[in-house]
């Protein structure tokens, strides 16, 4: 991959501050002391836009004008059904915009007709990189496919891990509850510190990089403890929800530490999906002699 420069222009449209991001890589990137990364997190909405159309091309679309590096996506359907013709979208995703794909299920349910696919529901991550490992870990969830609900850990907390110019990457993706109240959330909250903490210590000097749908905002009580180790990539920038007319920022790109932000953005993107995308220029700082 090619150090590219970098601009970033700020747009107001329909009174919204919405950024449109060209990534650029620190001046220390080219002396070996920081590797830069573009990273993104899009709530595709099962391939259906603001619009009620599915359209994959489109959304194909919006994701490769990102040039990112990295996408986290949240509600995949895997052969989920009719609203999705059926497709393999995360497999779709990838193969049409030529990276690798994880894809980890929230729900996988038995096929309506017998020798069929199981039909799957959840998170995703899109890389430039091969992808060196893989695992789908369980949160507290509520059950959407179960008539009464109880609070249980359930799959569905995506997490891949790169290694990028030789850097060890560690990529969680994930989709918070989206009920108005937020005991799920903060449940959910405190089981992602809990992995991202032992994963941490699995991989030591592996960097973190956290992309999801939270269903709240950075003031959000529920999500103070996860300010404590990772840093908001969005901070300033539009909001990201509803995709036609946004007026709430929940979709993140976050960070822990060894991971500095260039500058971030929510590109105009209305149509594709009912999320705005979150685009986010890193560097990846290299440890050194005494360093982490």
């Amino acid at each position: 991959m090619s150090v590219r420069a970098h601009t970033y222009v700020q747009l107001s449209v329909a009174g919204a501050l919405l950024s449109l991001v060209v990534a650029a890589p620190p001046a220390s990137a080219g002396q070996g002391h920081a590797v830069p990364l573009r990273v993104a997190t899009y709530n595709i909405h099962a391939g259906t836009g603001s619009d009620g159309v599915f359209d994959l091309d489109r959304q194909a679309a919006a994701l490769r004008a990102l040039d990112a590096d990295v996408i986290g996506l949240q509600e995949v359907d895997v052969h989920w059904g009719a609203r999705s013709g059926n497709l393999d979208v995360a497999g779709e995703l990838a193969r049409r915009l030529g990276m690798r794909v994880s894809f980890a299920p929230i729900y996988s349910l038995d096929p309506v007709e017998a020798g069929g696919p199981r039909r799957e529901y959840g998170v995703a991550v899109l890389s430039r990189f091969p992808i060196r490992s893989e695992t789908n870990h369980e949160i507290t969830r509520l059950s959407t496919q179960d008539q009464n609900p109880v609070p249980a850990p359930a799959p569905g907390f995506g997490e891949v891990t790169l290694k990028v110019r030789g850097v060890p990457v560690q990529v969680f993706v994930t989709h918070l509850d989206y009920r108005a109240d937020p005991a799920v959330r903060v449940a959910q909250v405190a089981d992602t510190r809990r992995i991202m903490a032992r994963e941490r210590a699995a991989l030591p000097g592996a960097r973190q990089v956290l992309l999801g749908d939270f269903n709240a905002e950075p003031s959000a009580p529920e999500l103070g403890p996860l300010w404590k180790e990772l840093d908001d990539a969005g901070t300033g920038t539009g909001p990201t929800y509803p995709a036609a007319a946004p007026v709430k920022r929940i979709d993140y790109v976050t960070v822990g530490d060894g991971v500095r932000v260039e500058g971030a953005g929510v590109p105009a993107e209305a149509t594709a999906s009912d999320h705005r995308p979150v685009v986010a220029d890193v560097s990846l700082v290299r440890k050194g002699p005494g360093r982490d």
